[in-house]
């Protein structure tokens, strides 16, 4: 059964970004819209949203949010960093760029889509079902050198190699082709103590493949700056990221946008002439509080960053 959607660490992100009156505001991971009602109902009649998602269940589900909002809105069925330099091309400008990263609920409790490991389904994993890759041909397909890497790289998987060579020990008889198969193989390559720790001792695994199979880091590393190059001066650009891979990937674009002077520290005067771009507007990433995380557990893991772009003048003063 789907859950209901629960968008996480909504009050932090209006409260942190202010998006208020007749601004343009860029959502790109419409998801169920949670976030995104809550900042239509802050630009009101005179605002402009716009919304991006490459799945064509979050395109339906915004045909229904388009009639109950009173805001000009905008839906593009795309990759958000796609998107993103697409807006840039046509020149327009944002008060306020948010995304909220990683897999929503929605996706993980629809069993056909075979994100979790928690249903036996068709391996699958993408974002986007017209796509080519999907996880059946990473995992059937890869060498063990290459699952070994995206295990490492894009789940910090300790038991990397194991695993590949058990995924490839299986495949060697018949083809992996569910999620429970994926799922068991995984278990029976980590030693016991790992299989009953706590967690699922492949969701790491699980969030690699996810990871790989829709690009997911590489058009965050595209996003992030075509979002910022998308702002107006004093415009906000915030992101929520569910792993350590993503947040880091914010936490070091911001930190270098605010960054100013980067001449040694026993230069008398600075020679560089660099100028911070950015205001941090959270020194620390923001977590959910204990009584979200109660009322949804999914939102655990969350953690917000926000930045706001200095105007011109500020920076040249």
């Amino acid at each position: 059964m789907t859950r209901a959607h629960v968008p996480v660490l909504a009050g932090e992100l209006i409260d942190l970004t202010a998006p208020g009156e007749g601004e343009t505001v860029v959502d790109c991971t419409f998801g169920g819209g949670g976030h995104a009602r809550l900042v239509a109902e802050r630009i009101g009649p005179t605002g402009t949203l716009v919304c991006i998602d490459r799945d064509p269940a979050a395109e339906e589900r915004f045909e229904a949010f388009a009639r109950e909002v009173d805001c000009r809105v905008r839906f593009l069925r795309m990759d958000f960093a796609d998107a993103l330099e697409l807006l840039g091309e046509e020149g327009l400008r944002a008060d306020l760029v948010y995304l909220d990263l990683g897999v929503s609920s929605m996706q993980i409790d629809a069993w056909e889509r075979g994100f979790s490991y928690s249903y036996d389904a068709p391996l699958d994993m993408r974002m986007d079902p017209t796509q080519e890759l999907d996880a059946r041909e990473v995992v059937n397909e890869w060498d063990v050198r290459r699952l070994a890497k995206i295990f490492r790289a894009y789940g910090e998987e300790r038991h990397a190699e194991q695993i590949a060579r058990a995924i490839a020990r299986r495949r060697a008889h018949s083809r992996i082709e569910t999620t429970q198969e994926l799922a068991d193989t995984i278990a029976e390559a980590v030693p016991a103590p790992v299989r009953f720790a706590g967690g699922h001792p492949a969701k790491r695994v699980f969030q690699a493949i996810r990871i790989a199979v829709n690009g997911e880091l590489e058009s965050l590393d595209r996003a992030l700056p075509a979002a910022w190059a998308l702002l107006r001066d004093g415009g906000r650009l915030a992101a929520i990221s569910f792993h350590s891979l993503e947040d880091r990937r914010v936490k070091r674009f911001l930190a270098e946008k605010a960054r100013g002077c980067v001449c040694p520290p026993d230069f008398p005067v600075c020679a560089c002439g660099r100028e911070p771009e950015a205001m941090l507007l959270t020194r620390r990433a923001i977590a959910p509080t204990p009584g979200e995380i109660e009322a949804n557990p999914r939102a655990k893991s969350g953690r917000l960053r926000a930045a706001a772009r200095l105007a011109t003048t500020a920076r040249g003063s």
